[in-house]
């Protein structure tokens, strides 16, 4: 089924929201401190999400608040212009778009966020849709948007019940952020949130703090207690699926070149839920997932290593790249 089929159906297969920010990279390897030029873009890892799974050729739909200013009209365009819907998506003249800038200096790369009262904070319940959402074959999530605001906790908890009522699969990416608050504080916000999804996708990192323990037999057995389909990230070469109480492992696909890891989870999450809608088991929609991962680390940038459903196609056919 191509795009335009899903598009004409009148609902995306899957409905993502939550904060896409305006983004400023430092070029040339220098810190902020030093750096002469700063590239623009955006990021957000819900609209990342949401292009990605609009490049594999699936309908997604992203609803969000940006501020209606240039970075804000900037990135609905942007995002607009990927094939992602944007009929719910809102600018408003409330608050500004958030901003974030990034350094890579010496290989890691740090983050730098001015985000507070920013339009996506104010989103409260009354702006979803929830014809949207019941139109959907999934709600995505991540644990980002709540960790906002007050009533941005209350917008997160309401999507999922609005899904809950019309049998719509709820997808949660826990997404822990420290900058934005404590361990202690997610934990309560975040750990409910998992209670009431289908596929729950954390990373193995992201467990050992919301779970206070490093064994992976301890966090397997918190994990059973879930009714969710639990796929751990950042395994030791491979992400675990933990489905009916067996635990499995799908392995990577290692690259040579590693450029930005940023964006990765976000790919992954892509790529996986690309095999739900395709009715994939799930070890396979994890491998989908995988391959999304390992391409989207070999560009700079959020989004921009996201590749087509053609790219794979000729990845898993094995067909090298013809430069001529």
């Amino acid at each position: 089924m191509s795009l335009s089929d899903l598009n004409r159906q009148g609902f995306p297969e899957v409905v993502t929201f939550g904060e896409s920010m305006a983004l400023l990279i430092a070029e040339g390897g220098k810190g902020l401190e030093y750096a002469n030029v700063l590239s623009p873009s955006f990021g957000g890892a819900e609209s990342n999400v949401a292009i990605g799974l609009a490049r594999l050729g699936h309908a997604s739909g992203w609803c969000g608040r940006l501020g209606d200013d240039p970075f804000g009209r900037r990135i609905y365009k942007a995002v607009r212009g990927e094939g992602v819907d944007m009929s719910r998506a809102q600018l408003t003249d409330e608050a500004p778009t958030g901003l974030m800038v990034r350094e890579n200096v010496a290989g890691k790369s740090s983050v730098y966020y001015y985000r507070k009262l920013s339009a996506a904070s104010f989103m409260r319940p009354e702006h979803l849709d929830e014809a949207y959402i019941a139109g959907a074959k999934v709600l995505h999530i991540t644990g980002i948007t709540p960790a906002l605001s007050a009533s941005c906790i209350e917008t997160a908890n309401a999507a999922v019940e609005m899904a809950k009522r019309n049998g719509v699969k709820v997808s949660f990416d826990p997404n822990l952020r420290l900058k934005l608050w404590s361990v202690e504080e997610a934990r309560k916000v975040l750990l409910p949130l998992a209670m009431k999804a289908d596929y729950f996708l954390p990373g193995l990192d992201e467990l050992k703090l919301l779970y206070e323990t490093d064994s992976m037999d301890a966090i397997t057995d918190k994990l059973r207690e879930l009714p969710a389909v639990s796929i751990i990230k950042g395994g030791d070469d491979c992400t675990y699926v933990l489905e009916q109480g067996k635990l499995t492992s799908v392995p990577y696909f290692k690259v040579e070149h590693v450029i930005d890891t940023v964006g990765a989870g976000d790919g992954f999450c892509a790529g996986f839920l690309a095999g739900v809608v395709r009715g994939y088991k799930m070890e396979e929609a994890v491998r989908l997932g995988n391959l999304i991962g390992s391409q989207v680390i070999q560009a700079v940038g959020d989004w921009e290593g996201l590749p087509s459903a053609a790219e794979i196609e000729r990845l898993l056919a094995g067909k090298g790249h013809v430069e001529r």
